[in-house]
């Protein structure tokens, strides 16, 4: 009787483990499809947009739709989403990340805004490698210029390590995250890829793609050429 019950048990175990596992990987696979949204409609909104040499310079682009923001008194940030950078075959693998931080501030509420950070220089890139950093502290950020073209008077270009922005209803802005901290999701990374990867072998771009992420990959591919030929023009 008691064998019967441990067997029982384990079985209900196994079942719960693998249906946790399934849950795990349709919402990294949904997350995905909402960054591919987001940067869809960044590339659609081009006057009220990133600007295209913001984007085309680019080393890397992080995507975190549904960001949650908002408390009472004491504000706070959470959200999952994926990365990608540049290497010299293409776009990498998508790293997953998740970001989160406080704020002290009046704030009512609970807002969910779509977040774009753009890594800028080699410092930025290396502090993404890391897998672990803290907007502000360990990697200065600021928030991005909004518009087709950037102001000639901005200092992104040259001082900027990571350019930051928010997506809400539509419209995009500039936005601060310092304090937030970026690191890596290891239980989205495991869904997707069926064991840990690292940033560092994720964006340097030694980590095979799957397939479940090429329409991402497709996207962040059409959304940096799109930007680079209007860049150019």
């Amino acid at each position: 009787m008691k064998v019967t019950s441990l067997l029982v048990v384990g079985a209900l175990a196994l079942t719960a483990a693998n249906l946790s596992a399934a849950s795990g990987h349709q919402d990294s696979i949904e997350r995905l499809g909402m960054a591919s949204d987001t940067l869809t409609a960044m590339v659609n909104t081009p006057d009220k947009g990133i600007p295209e040499e913001v984007l085309s310079n680019a080393k890397c682009i992080v995507v975190i739709p549904h960001l949650v923001k908002g408390g009472f008194v004491i504000g706070g940030e959470h959200g999952r989403g994926v990365a990608s950078c540049r290497t010299t075959e293409g776009w990498s693998a998508p790293a997953f990340v998740s970001l989160g931080g406080g704020s002290w501030g009046l704030q009512i509420g609970v807002e969910g805004v779509d977040v774009i950070m753009l890594v800028m220089n080699d410092n930025g890139l290396q502090h993404m490698l890391s897998s672990k950093f803290k907007v502000g502290a360990d990697a200065s950020a600021s928030a991005g210029p909004v518009g087709r073209h950037a102001s000639a008077g901005t200092d992104w270009k040259m001082d900027s390590e990571i350019l930051t922005y928010s997506r809400s209803k539509g419209v995009f802005a500039g936005i601060a995250l310092d304090g937030a901290v970026v690191e890596q999701d290891k239980d989205s990374t495991r869904a997707i890829y069926g064991g840990n990867r690292s940033f560092r072998s994720t964006l340097a771009g030694k980590v095979h793609a799957p397939q479940s992420t090429q329409a991402f990959l497709r996207t962040i591919a059409r959304t940096a050429h799109a930007s680079a030929v209007a860049d150019a023009n």
